[in-house]
């Protein structure tokens, strides 16, 4: 699959010192969902706001859609849609109004017929004529979404798309955006909410005091980085763990009623059936057990963790 965005060796220093960015490379594929994570001041925005012609790098090169973002910028900006995370926008203007506006902005000539199937896509049709001050959080959010896509760009990046609305709304806005992907549009999102990266994205990378920690496929990542639980419930209590099952990952909790047996999620471990066959060698019976896996923010916490473990 072809890059819609080529980053390579982009660097910021702030005047005061600040180093927000080191030596950035990065290909974001066209058609994709990449999800941006990365804690508060990792230097995420610093790097939206550069593609997206805002903020001037102190190297490095960022071609957005074929257009370099600062010796092309017109055209670069042109390809590119941008949702803050902050609410803002024409309060007293409708719903129609307001996205059409900024469609002009980019000297797109006026086609009521787009804006129309737009505002349709987002399930905005019956608010066309709303004054935005009147929409719920969700739908204000809709429409800044509206408001990006109005010139018709290829690549939309969405700041915390979904921050601030309820669990439902927040279903809803992931549906909306997947429908943005499959109209062709690539999708670059930040977000603080783990599950959020992990339901949506194809692909996510994890930025961390200027640096990409890690780019993977979602899948990938979980695999190669996740871990499976196995909690077997036994029928009675054990004091301690057998000297003889001490080279096994077995741990106990809950008062020495659970055994818990922790393995990676490719499975390079002893298999389930030859522990269990093991326990009953050595008398421990099991009443029942189930399995988990490693949540993308237990990735998430355990890369910064060991980033930090190697730099110190």
């Amino acid at each position: 699959m072809s890059s819609i965005i080529s980053i390579s060796g982009l660097t910021k220093t702030y005047a005061d010192g600040l180093v927000a960015l080191s030596g950035i490379d990065l290909e974001i594929r066209k058609g994709e969902i990449f999800a941006l994570l990365g804690p508060n001041g990792a230097g995420k925005t610093t790097l939206i706001n550069i593609v997206c012609g805002i903020v001037n790098p102190s190297s490095g090169t960022v071609i957005a859609d074929g257009h370099n973002v600062i010796t092309d910028a017109r055209q670069a900006r042109f390809k590119i849609g941008l949702v803050p995370q902050e609410l803002a926008t024409d309060w007293f203007e409708s719903v129609f109004s307001a996205v059409s506006f900024s469609r002009g902005l980019f000297g797109r000539p006026a086609n009521p017929a787009f804006i129309e199937d737009l505002l349709v896509r987002l399930q905005l049709s019956d608010k066309r004529n709303a004054k935005i001050m009147t929409l719920s959080g969700g739908m204000k959010r809709r429409v800044m979404i509206a408001k990006a896509l109005a010139h018709e760009p290829s690549i939309l990046f969405l700041d915390e798309p979904t921050a601030g609305v309820d669990v439902e709304l927040r279903r809803e806005m992931w549906d909306v955006v997947r429908g943005l992907r499959e109209s062709g549009v690539t999708i670059i999102l930040t977000t603080h909410y783990i599950d959020e990266a992990e339901e949506m994205a194809d692909r996510i990378g994890v930025i961390n005091n200027g640096a990409m920690i890690v780019v993977d496929d979602t899948a990938a990542l979980m695999k190669k980085l996740g871990r499976r639980r196995l909690t077997l419930h036994l029928r009675q209590p054990l004091a301690g763990i057998p000297e003889a099952l001490a080279d096994l990952a077995l741990a106990l909790e809950s008062d020495g009623q659970e055994l818990v047996y922790t393995f990676d999620a490719e499975g390079r471990d002893i298999g389930i059936e030859l522990l269990l066959h093991r326990l009953t060698e050595h008398g421990i019976a099991v009443r029942d057990l189930h399995t988990s896996q490693s949540s993308l923010e237990e990735i998430f916490v355990g890369l910064l963790h060991e980033r930090k473990e190697r730099v110190s």
